[in-house]
């Protein structure tokens, strides 16, 4: 039987955004052009598709947006979506609009959505993009090194003058109920103590004691990191006041993480990943996510992938603390 030839793909942008996804959305509509198909960015995500706001793309309308933060699509989060009305009149708008594929760019979220799209007979692929690097199918996600390195500068500038104050310093970072930001910043950044949601912490053991013995080390700044799904940053800091006598200050990275200029490694994966959902939809491979895996670039079916965990990097917990002595 002939396959169907694709004619109009949509493009979105879900959940919270992610230095990348212009990059993401630039490979899409660039691809869909040299396969003759029609790219139609969906603004405001599923709330976007709900009320069809829609725009024809073109090659022009992508131009120079690869080191923009954000999303020129628009990002929002919808709860209309949740409901099966709403489920049912964004079907409608697909069919109305005579899209025959979707690309979801985002995290955890925007990926149910696309799998409840799918269960409706809609043919979705779904690019990973979350600063939280939390899909369990796909060992990178867009936006996270770039939120790494945006954490790691805030927090280098902030121990400047914390050590000339002799203070310490509890810094929260974003991450949800995952460590692996707060990990990999706390690693880069030399981290007294790193306190993340994986692993219970015992406060005397893992913040009290490790300042102790960097204070006898001569260390005069001492850093504590902590996920954002931990929170307790106030609890903490008056804790290690109390017991120490050292004076600690609590400083909130917040939504600074995820803004600025993509890295490279976010502007080269985002293009790659981009790229490839383009192919799969192309070649009739729909109805999955793009991962990245074992250096590679490929496809999950979605159905697996929803249900794929992953664990945080032990090995580089462990490096994070023995190297801090």
């Amino acid at each position: 039987m002939e396959r169907k030839k694709l004619r109009r793909v949509g493009i979105l942008t879900s959940g919270g955004d992610a230095p990348g996804m212009n990059a993401a959305i630039r490979a899409c509509v660039r691809n869909c052009l040299q396969h003759d198909i029609a790219p139609i960015g969906i603004r405001r995500g599923y709330q976007g598709l709900i009320h069809a706001d829609t725009v024809e793309m073109d090659a022009r309308s992508v131009n120079g947006i690869t080191d923009r933060g954000g999303t020129i699509l628009y990002t929002a989060r919808s709860e209309d979506f949740m409901t099966s009305e709403g489920l049912d009149r964004a079907v409608s708008t697909i069919k109305y609009m005579g899209i025959d594929g979707l690309v979801c760019i985002g995290g955890d979220g925007t990926f149910r959505g696309a799998k409840t799209l799918a269960d409706k007979g809609v043919n979705v692929v779904g690019i990973p993009a979350t600063i939280d690097n939390d899909i369990g199918c796909s060992h990178y996600t867009i936006g996270f090194d770039t939120a790494a390195n945006t954490a790691m500068l805030a927090i280098d500038k902030l121990a400047d003058t914390m050590q000339s104050h002799e203070r310490v310093s509890v810094v929260e970072v974003m991450g949800r109920h995952a460590g692996h930001l707060a990990v990999y910043v706390g690693l880069a950044v030399g981290a007294t103590s790193i306190i993340i949601p994986e692993f219970p912490f015992n406060f005397d053991r893992d913040v009290i004691e490790q300042i102790r013995e960097g204070r006898m080390r001569d260390k005069h700044h001492h850093l504590i990191i902590v996920a954002e799904g931990v929170g307790k940053c106030d609890e903490i800091s008056r804790g290690i006041t109390e017991q120490t006598g050292l004076e600690a200050r609590v400083s909130i990275l917040g939504y600074i993480q995820r803004g600025g200029s993509p890295s490279a490694r976010d502007r080269v994966m985002a293009s790659r990943m981009g790229h490839f959902a383009i192919e799969q939809l192309a070649t009739d491979n729909g109805n999955s996510i793009v991962c990245y895996r074992d250096s590679r670039i490929l496809a999950v079916p979605i159905d697996k992938a929803m249900t794929m965990t992953k664990q945080l990097d032990a090995y580089m917990y462990k490096v994070a603390y023995d190297v801090t002595i």
